[in-house]
C-alpha cells in the first residue's frame, strides 16, 4: 500500500522445490488445539521460527493474525502523539491481533529516521525503539519493512535524488535496484537498524523476538525491466545481506504476489495483463535462498475496474488459493497476506462488504491452516485508534467506529484458538 504522511488515495534456472507434505487433519487439530494467538508472559518470548510451510514458537505453532498501522514511528517521535501508538497496540491486542506491520524508515523529510546516507536522526530511532517496546509491553510481534517502492516516507526515490545529490548519473527510480552507490546507501541503513541498541530494551532489534520479520521493501515494482531479472538479482543481494547480519528473524519480500515470466501459464491469475510486467514475479522472487515467508497483497478495489462484489469475492478465492497451493508446494514457506482492504473512500463499497470481504481472507487462509496445508497468516490495511483518525486513507478501521468490523477480527482470534 502506498502509505501517505497525510491521507491521500491510493494510486494505483533453478529447479522446482519438492512438494510440501500435508498434515493429516487430525494431527492438524491436535496442533491447533495448542496454539495460543496470545504468547505467555513477553519475557518467555521466543523468537518465531519456521519449519516448512508452518511457523513456530518454542515449537508450537503461531500464526499471524495482524494489522497494519505504518505511522507507529512516525507518531512515537513526537511527545504529543506518542499516546497514540499505545493506544493502537493496546486496542488492536484487545481485539486478539498478535503482529503489527509498520514502517522502520522515513527516508529525508520530516521526522526522518535517515537523514542522508549514513546519518540517521537519533531522536527518530528513539521513537522507533518506543515502538518496538510498546510493542513487546502489549504483546504484539512485529514485522519492519525497510524501504518503500512509492514516495510516501521517501522510498527508492528519495535514494535517487541522494545519488543525484551525489554526482551520480541516473535516470529512473529504478536506478535504485541497480547502482552499487545506491544498493550501498540501503544497505548502511538496514545494517543500522538491524544492529541498533534499543535505548529503552538495551538489546540489540536483531536480538529481539518482539520483531517477527523484516521486509526487504514495501511492493517493489520495477517497471524498467518487466523480464524481473533486475529485481531478482536485488532481492537475492540483499536476502544475502540481510542473514548474514541477522541470520534468526523471519525475511521477507514485501511484493504484491503478482505472477510473472517464470510462470507463463500463471500470468490469467493476476488482476490484468499489466501487473505481469512491472519486474515482479511471486515464484521466482521467492525461490531466492534466505526468503522464509511468501508475501501477497489483496486489493481488488484497485485491482479491478468493476465493481460487483460477488465477482470481487471471487477473485479475493483464487487469488488466495492459488498463492497459498504454490506456497506450501512449490515454495515449501508460509504464506503472509500481509496486506488486505477495501477502501470505503469513494463510495463504491460499504462497510457490509468490507466485513465480507474481510471474512473471506480469513475463512480462506484458515481452512488452509486447520487443514494442514500451510501457515503464515493475514493482516488488515489498517486499523486506527480514533486519535489517528485524520490519517484515514479509506481503508482505516477506526476501533471506536467500527464495532461490528472487530467483531469480524474476534471471530477470527476465536476461530484460530479452537
Amino acid at each position: 500500500m502506498e502509505s501517505p504522511v497525510s491521507w491521500m488515495c491510493r494510486p494505483h534456472v533453478v529447479p522446482p522445490l519438492p512438494a510440501t507434505p500435508r498434515v493429516s487433519l487430525l494431527r492438524c487439530i491436535l496442533l491447533a488445539s495448542c496454539i495460543s494467538v496470545m504468547p505467555p508472559d513477553a519475557d518467555e518470548w521466543a523468537v518465531v521460527g519456521r519449519r516448512g510451510p508452518h511457523l513456530l514458537e518454542s515449537g508450537r505453532p503461531f500464526v499471524v493474525h495482524g494489522f497494519n498501522t505504518y505511522w507507529l514511528m512516525y507518531f512515537a517521535a513526537d511527545p504529543a502523539t506518542r499516546p497514540t501508538v499505545t493506544a493502537a497496540l493496546a486496542e488492536a491486542a484487545d481485539a486478539g491481533l498478535n503482529v503489527c506491520r509498520t514502517w522502520a524508515f522515513n527516508d529525508g523529510g520530516y521526522r526522518a529516521l535517515q537523514l542522508k546516507p549514513f546519518s540517521y536522526d537519533e531522536d527518530v530511532f528513539q521513537a522507533l525503539d518506543f515502538v518496538i517496546s510498546e510493542a513487546r509491553k502489549h504483546k504484539m510481534r512485529l514485522i519492519l519493512s525497510l524501504c518503500n517502492n512509492w514516495k510516501d516516507y521517501g522510498g527508492k526515490a528519495q535514494y535517487v535524488r541522494w545519488g543525484k545529490e551525489a554526482g551520480l548519473d541516473l535516470t529512473s527510480d529504478d536506478d535504485f535496484f541497480t547502482d552499487p552507490t545506491i544498493k550501498t546507501y540501503y544497505k548502511a541503513f538496514v545494517k543500522a537498524v538491524l544492529t541498533r541498541i534499543n535505548t529503552i530494551t538495551n538489546g540489540a532489534y536483531k536480538d529481539d523476538p518482539t520483531i517477527l520479520a523484516w521486509e526487504l521493501i514495501n511492493e517493489p515494482r520495477c517497471h524498467s525491466d518487466p523480464s524481473g531479472v533486475t529485481l531478482q538479482a536485488w532481492i537475492e543481494e540483499m536476502v544475502s545481506y540481510v542473514k548474514s547480519i541477522d541470520p534468526v528473524h523471519l525475511l521477507e519480500i514485501g511484493v504484491e504476489g503478482f505472477y510473472g515470466p517464470s510462470t507463463p501459464e500463471l500470468l490469467h491469475v493476476n488482476p490484468d495483463a499489466y501487473s505481469g510486467t512491472v519486474g515482479t514475479d511471486f515464484i521466482r522472487n521467492h525461490r531466492a535462498v534466505g526468503i522464509d515467508l511468501a508475501s501477497i497483497h489483496i486489493y481488488s478495489d484497485t485491482w479491478l475496474p468493476h465493481s460487483v462484489e460477488d465477482n470481487h469475492l471471487q477473485f479475493v478465492n483464487t487469488w488466495m488459493q492459488q498463492h497459498i497451493d504454490d506456497a506450501a508446494n512449490l515454495l515449501g514457506m508460509p504464506i503472509l497476506i500481509g496486506e488486505f482492504g477495501v477502501s470505503l473512500k469513494d463510495g463504491r463499497f460499504g462497510n457490509e462488504f468490507r466485513e465480507s470481504f474481510m471474512e473471506t481472507v480469513y475463512t480462506i487462509f484458515s481452512s488452509s491452516w486447520k487443514s494442514g496445508v500451510i501457515g503464515g497468516g493475514c493482516l488488515v490495511w489498517q486499523l486506527f485508534p480514533e486519535s489517528a483518525e485524520h490519517m484515514d486513507d479509506g481503508y482505516a478501521v477506526i476501533f471506536a467506529k467500527s464495532p461490528s468490523t472487530l467483531n469480524v477480527l474476534s471471530n477470527h482470534s476465536r476461530t484460530l484458538e479452537c
